[in-house]
Formats: structure tokens, sequence, C-alpha cells
């Protein structure tokens, strides 16, 4: 097992928490790796879904050949993996608890965050959901939360 495995996130199911590499499985090159370093560029325009994983975990496996062809099938959507172990500050600042976890943005706008690994028909429902979106909307609601949650922060006037 991992010696890591304790102290990061935890696999969404009990099932092979073995450590081991990602044997067989081709990362496609329609995927970004995602670092503390490259993410706000990665999230600031378009649709991006972003799937946190791990090597020892199960699902993650499971999940990664879905991911991997939604990323095939929607080029116009950018798709990328963000490493637990490798970039921990960065799965910190989301809160990651459990693996694999599917989260999605458009136009900068955090909009979608799932934990578990989804069949493929749930991650394209996801994707036709994104789309759909009244992005007009989506924008005013989210200004307004930042507005109240700033405003929420601000110590009271002496």
């Amino acid at each position: 097992m991992n010696e890591t495995a304790g102290t990061g996130p935890r696999c969404t199911s009990a099932e092979n928490r073995e450590s081991g590499r990602w044997e067989g499985v081709n990362r496609s090159m329609s995927t970004k790796t995602l670092t503390i370093d490259n993410h706000d560029e990665t999230v600031a325009d378009g649709i991006v879904l972003i799937d946190f994983w791990a090597d020892w975990c199960g699902p993650c496996k499971q999940f990664a050949p879905v991911f991997e062809k939604a990323s095939d099938e929607h080029s116009d959507i950018t798709f990328a993996k963000v490493d637990t172990e490798d970039q921990q500050q960065l799965a910190a600042s989301y809160g990651i608890t459990s693996i694999p976890t599917l989260v999605g943005y458009r136009d900068g706008i955090p909009i979608f965050a799932q934990p578990g690994a989804l069949p493929g028909t749930v991650l394209e429902d996801v994707i036709a959901q994104v789309r759909a979106l009244d992005m007009e909307t989506v924008k005013k609601d989210y200004a307004d939360a930042v507005a109240k949650q700033a405003a929420a922060t601000e110590p009271p006037a002496e």
C-alpha cells in the first residue's frame, strides 16, 4: 500500500488501494496535466473538466478510460488531470477528500464537483448540462455570491 495513501484523499471505493502504475492505460494527448502552476490559466476560459486521481486508487483507474474517451470525443473541452499525490497543495485548495473527483469549470467559474467514478453515460450528461448553461445568469449569480461572501468576511466598521 502506498505510504501516503492514508494522508491524502481517500479512494471512494474500498477496492484496490494497492499501489502501482497505470499499466495498460495510455494517457491521451487530449488531456492536460494540471498543476498549481498552470491551474489559473487552464480554468480561465471555456469548459474545463478536472479529474483528481491517484495511482493507488482502483476507482480512479476505472474512471481513467471513461475520462480519456470523453476527451477524445470533445476536442472543444479542456480535460485536465490532477495527481493528488504530486499536487497535494492543489488538491487541498479544492478540499478534495475522496477520489476520483470530477470538477467542472465554464468561463473561469466553478460549476460542478462530484466524487466517484462516473459511468460514461453520466459523464456525457454532465457535459451536455455544462454546455446548456445560461452563462449570463451563471455569471450574475456567481458575482452576487462572491460579493456576498466578501461582505460577510469584512471586519465590522468601527
